[in-house]
């Protein structure tokens, strides 16, 4: 697996006014994916991983597990991670702090070593993601945990199963109590957890180690703990986040692009929301077809834990609008700096405010190219669907962001009619 350059020094260069046509497949979900690779180090032995994505942030999490005694190889789009019977626990500082998915080893590592430093996670700038419920969860099943100098420190003589509600549904702390719940003793029950696909895949990995986990995918997961796990092959499910991607590309760009390698069901919510805006949206069992005659209606949005709107899209929610009929409300539920993307929109023409949690975007008929910077993975590629509808060419600066989450991306785009090229940043 060779992931996309990820200099900082690199740009993207748009032309507008194309049209996104054809077939494309996605990969296996970067949400998913990393996370699974965490999981590995629950297992002694070797653990595959089939349907990986060429991205950044894979290789970024093998120098994680590396750092803590693993031998990861990549090739194709498999992973096989070789977890030692003895691991380290102090996670490497500089691979952490620019991998926000790296507090995904906190479970894993506690559960079976009963002990973890890691250091707080880097990656996207849209927002805190506090710690607190990750550690509220491992206290419950007799963890002990505080922060010392920017690090968080767990530990335990041992781990007994309990039962923990979330306040909220994160995905993270979701994913923190299972990982280290599966081998404590006992049963744990956590209430109110997140419901998205990638948990479902997460908890499929572990019931195929041995693990007992039942409800994944419901609010209520119960954990019936084990004494250990066996490693195994597994498949990483389709990236929903990039299918929906090409799915809103397609319509705001006026085009007809079928996604295959993805469950519809995981984008439920989006595909209906694009058929209010005037897009015809057709399924199958794995595959989505989406066009769009004439411009799109305003549509309102807000997004909210799966099966609701995904954060992830907001920012190509913002874009749709942006070239819509008439004035939407896009709605932030989850991350309060994810409305930076609306600073690069107004760059390019767009009539729109913020207040709150609350976007107001009136959409125009084509917009203005600019140069742009993308803040996050998914604000990348809404500024590059967003210079497709420009009238000239538009750069997006700090397209790493974008490496760290879509699979060949400019191959991706051009395969579908889209002019891409990445230059150096001129700067």
């Amino acid at each position: 697996m060779s992931a996309n350059p990820t200099s900082r020094e690199e740009s993207f260069l748009v032309r507008g006014g194309t049209r996104l046509s054809g077939e494309i497949s996605v990969a296996g979900a970067k949400n998913s994916v990393l996370k699974l690779m965490a999981v590995a180090l629950m297992a002694e032995g070797r653990t595959t991983l089939t349907n990986c994505p060429a991205i950044s942030d894979v290789p970024a999490m093998a120098d994680v597990l590396r750092h803590l005694g693993c031998t990861v190889e990549i090739s194709g789009d498999t992973v096989v991670i070789d977890t030692p019977a003895e691991l380290g626990h102090v996670a490497d500082d500089k691979a952490a702090q620019r991998l926000r998915a790296s507090v995904c080893i906190l479970g894993p590592l506690v559960g079976r070593h009963h002990r973890a430093v890691l250091a707080m996670p880097g990656g996207d700038a849209i927002g805190s993601r506090p710690l607190n419920w990750h550690q509220n969860g491992l206290n419950r099943l007799g963890a002990r945990t505080h922060m010392d100098h920017g690090r968080l420190v767990a530990e335990a003589t041992e781990l007994r199963g309990a039962d923990y509600e979330l306040s909220f549904p994160s995905v993270g702390a979701t994913e923190t109590f299972v990982t280290a719940a599966v081998l404590a003793e006992g049963t744990s029950v956590l209430k109110n957890a997140a419901r998205e696909p990638e948990i479902v895949d997460i908890c499929d990995l572990l019931n195929e180690m041995g693990a007992q986990i039942s409800g994944a995918g419901t609010s209520t997961i119960t954990i019936r703990g084990v004494d250990g796990l066996t490693p195994v092959s597994h498949r990483v499910i389709g990236d929903r986040i990039v299918a929906a991607t090409w799915a809103m590309g397609a319509v705001m760009t006026r085009g007809d692009v079928t996604v295959t390698g993805i469950d519809p069901m995981f984008i439920h919510v989006v595909l209906e929301n694009l058929r209010a805006v005037g897009a015809h949206v057709e399924t199958g069992p794995d595959w989505i077809r989406i066009s769009q005659d004439g411009r799109p209606r305003a549509r309102d949005i807000r997004t909210l834990p799966f099966p609701g709107f995904p954060t992830d899209l907001q920012p190509m929610a913002i874009a749709l609008a942006s070239v819509s009929q008439g004035m939407s409300v896009v709605t932030e539920n989850l991350f309060e700096a994810r409305f930076r993307f609306v600073e690069e929109m107004v760059r390019m023409g767009v009539n729109a405010e913020t207040d709150g949690h609350h976007a107001k975007i009136v959409g125009r008929e084509r917009l203005d190219s600019a140069t742009v910077w993308a803040s996050d993975i998914r604000a990348g590629a809404g500024l590059v669907l967003a210079g497709m509808c420009a009238d000239d060419v538009t750069e997006v600066c700090e397209i790493f962001h974008i490496d760290r989450g879509y699979s060949d991306f400019v191959g991706n785009v051009r395969a579908l009619g889209g002019e891409i090229e990445r230059v150096p940043t001129n700067r």
